[in-house]
């Protein structure tokens, strides 16, 4: 399997949207919309989260990189500007400790069930970084899961592993949740 990346584009958001309708929605219709100002679960309908997003697709205002398989779109990882994605989780704990706001934020992560365990996160996230260097730059900022000494589905992992993050060059820089830290990295 040789694994590509494409940013979300108008061009790459028919492939987007298969994925995405292939898996019903992911999480019950989320259409990676969550993270995202109007994002708020259980406001909008499937219909109307699909609707946004593609609008914000259309507009420039969302950001992903897409991991292919030859043709066929397999995943992705979900990356913004602070201010296109400004709904993370654990957000008190994440401001009692704010010392920079990032100028990049990775909010998520999917892979679809026929290619999961396959480094397809790590390839979007690879991607990811390869589109914020050509988009300028900065700091970049993401909240993962560490995962060490115990057993975690996959499908709950929405923003990966510490670990993964740490072999792209992250850092630790405090914790946010149980599990969950900020992690970051400065992209030149």
């Amino acid at each position: 399997m040789e694994l590509a990346t494409k940013p979300l584009s108008v061009e790459t958001w028919p492939d987007f949207a298969r994925l995405v309708e292939d898996h019903h929605g992911v999480w019950e219709g989320c259409w990676c919309l969550n993270f995202h100002e109007e994002g708020a679960p259980r406001v909008h309908t499937p219909e109307q989260r699909r609707t946004l997003k593609e609008g914000r697709v259309r507009e420039g205002r969302a950001h992903a990189a897409l991991v292919y398989d030859g043709a066929l779109c397999v995943g992705w990882c979900q990356y913004g500007p602070t201010q296109e994605l400004p709904r993370i989780k654990h957000q008190q704990a994440y401001r009692r400790g704010l010392i920079e706001v990032p100028d990049w934020r990775i909010t998520c992560f999917f892979v679809g069930r026929t290619h999961r365990h396959r480094g397809v996160a790590d390839a979007a996230l690879a991607g990811a970084l390869d589109e914020i260097a050509q988009l300028g730059g900065g700091l970049v900022e993401s909240y993962p899961e560490d995962i060490d000494g115990r057993a975690v589905s996959g499908s709950f992992l929405y923003n990966a592993t510490v670990a993964m993050f740490e072999r792209h060059g992250f850092e630790r820089r405090r914790q946010i949740g149980k599990h969950h830290w900020v992690v970051s990295r400065r992209i030149g």
